[in-house]
């Protein structure tokens, strides 16, 4: 059997407990023929320090869903910062075997698409790869979830991009995404959780409007023609945008039942429990929909969204018990009128 090249890019911020357990996890991967490109967002902790004691081999992990290795280790890290230039690449990267980790170290934070892009254009430009895999730095994978989306991957033309069946990591049986809709008439815009027990109701592959960011495998040929994901968002819906690029030109979104990971949801930005997440989410709610939904949905949108201002930051607050996030809706909202991020740096 071909085993076309995957690049894996993971992006890592402040968060190498979750970083080292996934990628012992994709150490671990039954897939033969793929590369790691590990960029770091200008973290703040000590990430940098415990992933090359990971990758040492002077870190081991426990983790619920798989047994440490102490056979694939040394890991070699190829440490790299922009601007990529060919004579400082080591030439032994260029071999493509599984045992390195190519990391990139950003000198700020430039959000999950300006971080992943940074990824994908090391990538493209040293690996060659026919696919690139963007997985979020909490997840744990299945040994043959690469494997499973590959084999549909090279088997459909017109589907460029790929997502597994993802489970919540605190309830292995219990399904967070099975594919994903855009819900125009709904206030928030996009529909993905579930939070159903895996009953077999979801094991069917289908056609989705999109697939998860946290395991997002898309051909290199659709990244070619749509170009890199939109920087603008910096956090957030910035995946829903990249997959419908993709639509326009003719590629379709496919869920694969059979290939497996599980999430530890929203550890980064936080979702609408954290000021960070609910500023983003909020404001780019209203950048994706000015950009893609038709008048009628947007208008309805509107008016679904300035009556929930009313209520929906105090109920937030109350819930969460966190009253920074009356400010971080409020100040998301205008963001998103105006179509600026007016106020990352106080979130």
């Amino acid at each position: 059997m071909d085993h076309p090249r995957v690049s894996i890019v993971i992006l890592n911020w402040n968060g190498w407990e979750d970083t080292i357990e996934c990628l012992e996890s994709l150490f671990q991967i039954k897939y033969p023929n793929f590369d790691v490109i590990l960029v770091d967002n200008a973290s703040e902790d000590d990430s940098l320090e415990k992933i090359s004691a990971y990758c040492s081999g002077n870190l081991p992990i426990k983790s619920n869903f798989f047994k440490y290795n102490t056979h694939n280790k040394p890991i070699t890290v190829y440490k790299y910062e922009e601007p990529f230039e060919n004579d400082k690449i080591h030439p032994k990267i260029q071999n493509l075997t599984n045992k390195h980790i190519t990391l990139i170290k950003n000198p700020e934070n430039i959000g999950f698409p300006g971080g992943n892009n940074m990824g994908i254009k090391f990538a493209l430009k040293f690996f060659d790869p026919d696919y690139i895999l963007l997985l979020n730095n909490d997840t744990v994978v299945n040994e043959n979830f690469l494997g499973e989306l590959i084999k549909n991957g090279e088997s459909m033309e017109d589907i460029g991009i790929f997502g597994p069946k993802i489970y919540f990591y605190d309830a292995p049986q219990t399904i967070w995404s099975a594919g994903c809709k855009i819900s125009w008439k709904l206030s928030r815009g996009i529909q993905i959780g579930i939070n159903e027990l895996d009953k077999g109701q979801y094991d069917t592959k289908k056609e989705v409007e999109y697939v998860s960011g946290s395991a997002f495998l898309i051909k290199t040929e659709v990244i070619k023609k749509i170009g890199l994901m939109d920087e603008e968002y910096f956090l957030y819906f910035e995946e829903s945008d990249w997959t419908l690029r993709a639509n326009k030109e003719g590629f379709k979104s496919l869920y694969i039942p059979s290939s497996r990971i599980w999430h530890k949801v929203s550890r980064s930005g936080g979702g609408i429990s954290k000021p960070l997440g609910l500023y983003y989410i909020t404001r780019n709610r209203w950048i994706f929909m000015k950009k893609w939904a038709k008048k009628s949905d947007f208008y309805l949108f509107y008016i679904n969204q300035i009556f929930g201002a009313i209520i929906l930051p105090i109920f937030l607050s109350i819930n969460y018990g966190n009253f920074n996030l009356f400010t971080a809706y409020y100040r998301g909202l205008y963001s998103g009128i105006k179509g600026k991020d007016y106020f990352r740096w106080f979130i």
